[in-house]
């Protein structure tokens, strides 16, 4: 059956709609990556759209022979590895008990991690919580706090409440422990459930700024995307020199290629293109996890 005209104009409607929403959503990153590759004096006579105007990778040696960026290039990897890992087994952990309708107070567990969705101590209290747990200036200050996430124990516990009682009895009639149900039977069930959490996290671990440069003063532990906001946040080329190596800043003073601009879109591409990397590879389990953790019931 052929499609009426109404139809086909209905179609090409939706298609360009969604085509601008896809230009929209992408020229920005696009066009930071193109002023990265560009001169940085001639990004200052503006008109940079699509492609590069005079070709450069001056922006990218600058970075990646800055120890400093590179450290915390490093520093941001090991947090994003380490801060998944150790929350989504935590928060796995914390579900499963949760999930078990013969756990005495479960309301009451389950009314007071809401309340903490909703209501925080504040950021001076936190402040002095953290100064006196000794976690201030360490790189754990940027993991323990937020190991547990309310919102990802509510779907890993409506998943796990969602899995057949008979696998976990017959685990236990061959002798499995608690422990034992949830890493040989629970957890191997959760893989979408799993990779979408997991991506969240990593997520929100490699984009974290603003918990580094409140609690961490030495530079040597701040990650790369706080080192970013303080390259954006710079309006003066001098003090983004004197971060830089000496060598770094000869070439710089010989070349005077380079400017704060296209010093910051080539940090950015640093900081974002691993993390977009791990997308393809996780996103035929975002539907998957996210609703059947949230909604079956």
């Amino acid at each position: 059956m052929k499609d009426s005209a109404g139809d086909r104009t209905l179609s090409i409607v939706i298609y360009a709609l969604l085509a601008f929403m896809a230009f929209v959503s992408f020229y920005p990153f696009w066009n930071a990556a193109v002023i990265s590759f560009n001169n940085g004096t001639d990004t200052l006579r503006g008109g940079i759209t699509f492609w590069p105007r005079a070709f450069t990778l001056e922006n990218y040696r600058v970075v990646f022979e800055d120890s400093r960026l590179i450290n915390g290039f490093l520093i941001s990897v090991l947090r994003t590895l380490v801060g998944t890992l150790l929350s989504i087994g935590a928060t796995a952990i914390f579900a499963y008990g949760m999930s078990k309708s013969e756990l005495m107070g479960r309301q009451t567990y389950m009314v007071l991690c809401i309340i903490t969705m909703y209501f925080s101590g504040g950021l001076i209290p936190t402040f002095l919580l953290i100064r006196s747990l000794d976690l201030f200036n360490t790189f754990w200050v940027m993991v323990i706090p937020g190991l547990i996430s309310v919102w990802n124990m509510i779907i890993f516990r409506t998943f796990f409440k969602g899995i057949p009682a008979g696998l976990e009895e017959s685990a236990r009639i061959d002798g499995c422990s608690n422990w034992g149900v949830l890493f040989r039977i629970v957890l191997p069930l959760s893989g979408p459930v799993i990779a979408t959490l997991s991506l969240f996290t990593a997520v929100y671990h490699w984009n974290d700024w603003f918990t580094p440069s409140i609690y961490i003063s030495n530079a040597d532990l701040l990650p790369i995307q706080t080192k970013l906001q303080q390259i954006l946040n710079s309006n003066i080329m001098s003090e983004q020199m004197a971060q830089l190596d000496s060598a770094a800043q000869g070439r710089m003073s010989q070349m005077k290629t380079v400017t704060t601009k296209s010093l910051s879109m080539a940090t950015m591409m640093v900081a974002t293109i691993p993390i977009l990397c791990v997308y393809p590879f996780l996103q035929k389990y975002f539907v998957k996890g996210v609703l059947v953790g949230s909604l079956k019931e």
